[in-house]
């Protein structure tokens, strides 16, 4: 199986961290990021990984080297200004009738074979990760009707949205759709349901963690260090 891993970003939110080291390979614990996908993608199945690369890639390309050490192929695709998201795909002119697409800064314990068998299950044009996230709002939220008066208060309520974990899985048609230049998911998954194309969702309800933030990297490096082996289940 094939997987892209976008690795191209500044991760501007975790200044001054990555100002001179790019983020994916932020370590958690003594293990960066990205070496946790890596070996998490070679234990479900995965046999060649493309970094999409662009800010301080010759630091990724040093470290992941050819992928011999993790026993699968690693190969680079660099982007000399930034594409976006989806932008970066049209640069990879190899890929599989079926493919993953995920960041290189998730901390989860997604079943990524799992995954993709469901998309070519479904015969889906695509699938993506979708996760329960809570958002607490620290205030009073207030509903009115079209006149003005208040019906309803609420007291620093939890909100629950299904949002996108950052993983996909494609079918290789969906290039076509991609212009040249910048493009990111949001748009090409619009354009998807546009068309009315095959498109669904994969609900998942395990550990999920996106570490753009500093207050989530912290909490991912607890997480990790205290229960490594749920993220490594090959170690």
């Amino acid at each position: 199986m094939r997987a892209v891993i976008l690795a191209g970003g500044k991760g501007t939110r975790l200044a001054p961290y990555t100002i001179a080291f790019p983020k994916p390979l932020m370590p958690l614990g003594d293990t960066p990021i990205l070496e946790i996908v890596v070996r998490q993608l070679k234990h479900y199945g995965f046999t060649h990984l493309t970094l999409a690369v662009g800010h301080l890639s010759e630091l990724l390309q040093a470290f992941f080297g050819d992928g011999s050490k993790y026993g699968l192929t690693i190969d680079y695709s660099r982007e000399e200004m930034p594409l976006g998201t989806a932008g970066p795909l049209k640069l990879i002119p190899d890929l599989d009738d079926h493919f993953l697409v995920m960041n290189g800064d998730l901390l989860t314990d997604l079943d990524y074979g799992e995954f993709m068998r469901r998309h070519q299950q479904q015969q889906n044009d695509a699938t993506i990760g979708v996760f329960e996230k809570e958002v607490k709002i620290d205030l009073g939220v207030l509903d009115r009707d079209e006149e003005g008066r208040i019906v309803d208060y609420r007291e620093k309520p939890t909100l629950k949205y299904e949002v996108s974990m950052g993983v996909y899985a494609f079918r290789r048609e969906i290039l076509e759709i991609i212009p040249d230049g910048y493009y990111d998911f949001p748009d090409l998954v619009l354009e998807l349901i546009r068309r009315d194309r095959p498109i669904r969702g994969f609900a998942f309800h395990g550990h999920w963690l996106d570490i753009g933030r500093q207050e989530d990297y912290g909490n991912a490096i607890d997480t990790f260090e205290r229960e490594r082996r749920r993220f490594l289940p090959g170690e």
